[in-house]
């Protein structure tokens, strides 16, 4: 259940979360530069960068691009924030808010975890909607290589050709660099456990036994359906299923799809935003 917490207080406080993990309250306005593609624009240096960069790294120097702050972006989810805690957008932020809320309100059992965290930031706010509401009951599990993607391992036919391991230097956050993203907002403490590791190597074996919030943000095929096959069994009816990338990579959808058609999944489909959508599991 809810704790007896002035509910405008605990609103306030999950408002600039939210505004602070995705920098939506303090924008960047300029962005590291992390490939060719982001001075493409400027040709001199676009030329030059390929020659620049060991030098610049060598010299431990960063390359930064101006980058206009979009709000409409921010909220949808459709950047890249150079600093923020997440990329999702707020919009699946508030989604988040309202799944933990409801299965809050009424009392469905289990602990609430998510699949694929990058710099931690959307886990980093469901540990604070739980500390909002004074809930001590519940644990957040967080898993994730804490290297990027992996290459396709031939599994799954889906990802063959998938390139996301090329950006693990990008996407591949260390643990120790997301436990303390969650020591920043004071969030690190023994309700929140990690699963380092391959999804097909930590997910089946996890100590979980019931699960409120199952939020999947791995992008492939074989992360997405790794994490549908180990977990949503121990969904409680009641409790939701939140896909961070159904709308926006095909792959993703494909598992889902697949998954849900297997298994006899019936409950709509909601959407959030341009990517993200989630369902109530009910039986």
């Amino acid at each position: 259940m809810l704790a007896e917490i002035p509910s405008d207080a605990a609103e306030m406080y999950l408002d600039l979360l939210k505004k602070s993990l995705t920098r939506f309250a303090f924008p960047e306005t300029y962005t590291k530069v992390e490939s060719r593609r982001q001075i493409r624009r400027k040709y001199f240096t676009w030329l030059l960068y390929p020659a620049l960069q060991p030098l610049l790294a060598k010299e431990n120097v960063n390359l930064f691009v101006e980058s206009p702050f979009d709000p409409a972006a921010r909220i949808e989810g459709k950047d890249w924030p150079a600093n923020a805690e997440t990329m999702v957008g707020l919009k699946r932020l508030e989604n988040v808010q309202y799944c933990i809320t409801q299965v809050l309100q009424n009392n469905i059992p289990g602990d609430l975890i998510e699949t694929g965290v990058w710099r931690g930031g959307t886990s980093i706010f469901m540990r604070g909607v739980l500390k909002a509401y004074g809930v001590r009951d519940r644990i957040l599990w967080v898993a994730d290589s804490f290297e990027g993607l992996p290459k396709p391992d031939g599994r799954y036919q889906q990802d063959q050709g998938d390139i996301h391991w090329k950006s693990n230097p990008v996407l591949g956050i260390s643990l120790e660099q997301v436990k303390a993203n969650f020591a920043r907002y004071g969030l690190l403490d023994d309700q929140v456990r990690f699963l380092p590791g391959w999804f097909k190597d930590t997910l089946p074996a996890a100590p979980i036994q019931q699960l409120a919030i199952l939020r999947l943000d791995g992008d492939m095929y074989s992360s997405t359906m790794d994490a549908l096959q180990a977990l949503y069994s121990k969904l409680s009816p009641g409790g939701f299923l939140i896909v961070d990338d159904y709308s926006s990579t095909p792959v993703c959808r494909q598992a889902v799809d697949d998954f849900r058609a297997k298994h006899q999944v019936t409950e709509p489909i909601q959407k959030i935003d341009w990517a993200g959508v989630f369902w109530q599991k009910t039986r």
